[in-house]
């Protein structure tokens, strides 16, 4: 048997307010409406709940038995409730936030402060991984916003381009090609040592994919699982690097790296945000993302 709450939600009234005229009062519903639901609950039930009488109703042992249950269920409603709105008020909850590495470590920053600033209630969850990786987890409902700075081939998300990036060349101040202002030639860095982020990696993609279209034969390729660990790597001296311009700006300031300018070839993508088809997103979520409408021209 499955128990009509509605009903139970009358009898209740009857047995706090001890009297039909005052639950009916209460819940703004005629007596007779309220007489006819306990007369159900109990025919439901197979017992009595209440003994009525001259001084009103009190309720039988099964009455006092159902309405223990019945606050402590009510209880939980109410606790519910109140739980959904501290999450749609963000007073509490928390947010998962997952990007690709160099998002995660040069532009989201800000913006993180920001929504802590605004809704100190809600607690963080940053994960910083390759492009594939944090699609991964989004697919797996790990994440609740997600970013990257890579292409993404598949059918279960949705990409929306967020704002552009610059990727750079860099060499180390040493380097032959450092004293060459006015640039380089694509053709000068055929046989050169390139230094890129691993397989998976947006930064990657975009940068292999660039010098692969440019026909021009490569000679070693050092690959490294960090941006930061790029720049230390080619301010060391080895090959030339292709990072974010974000990652390097303060190590070119610092003089560590010097970027170097290759003919007219300027590399250029897109950060995008990723969304799951179908799943609605929380109000922590929905807030998130107007912090990044406002950065969206910010890059």
């Amino acid at each position: 048997m499955v128990m009509n709450l509605h009903l139970l939600r009358l009898f209740s009234a009857v047995a706090r307010h001890r009297g039909f005229s005052l639950a009916a009062e209460a819940l703004h519903i005629s007596q007779p409406a309220v007489s006819k639901g306990v007369r159900e609950l109990e025919g439901q039930l197979g017992t009595a709940l209440l003994e009525r009488g001259p001084g009103g109703v009190r309720l039988t042992e099964s009455g006092e038995i159902l309405m223990g249950y019945a606050q402590s269920l009510f209880a939980v409603e109410q606790a519910a409730e109140e739980a959904m709105d501290a999450l749609r008020g963000l007073h509490r909850g928390t947010l998962r936030i997952g990007a690709s590495t160099t998002i995660a470590t040069y532009v989201l920053p800000p913006i993180l402060s920001s929504f802590a600033k605004s809704y100190p209630a809600i607690e963080l969850r940053l994960t910083s991984a390759n492009t594939a990786s944090i699609a991964d987890l989004l697919v797996s409902r790990e994440l609740d916003v997600a970013m990257v700075e890579g292409p993404i081939n598949t059918d279960e998300l949705m990409v929306s381009p967020w704002r552009n990036d610059e990727l750079v060349f860099i060499v180390s101040p040493a380097h032959p090609l450092a004293s060459r202002p006015e640039g380089v030639s694509l053709e000068e860095l055929a046989g050169e040592a390139i230094v890129l982020r691993e397989p998976g990696s947006g930064t990657r993609d975009v940068a292999w994919e660039a010098l692969q279209s440019s026909g021009i034969a490569l000679g070693r390729i050092l690959e490294v699982s960090s941006n930061e660990a790029i720049a230390q790597v080619v301010a060391a001296g080895f090959g030339i690097g292709i990072v974010s311009s974000a990652v390097v700006a303060d190590q070119i300031e610092l003089g560590r790296v010097v970027r170097l300018e290759v003919g007219e070839r300027t590399i250029r993508r897109t950060l995008s945000r990723l969304f799951l088809p179908g799943r609605q997103p929380s109000p922590a979520a929905i807030a998130f993302d107007r912090l990044l409408d406002d950065a969206r021209t910010e890059g």
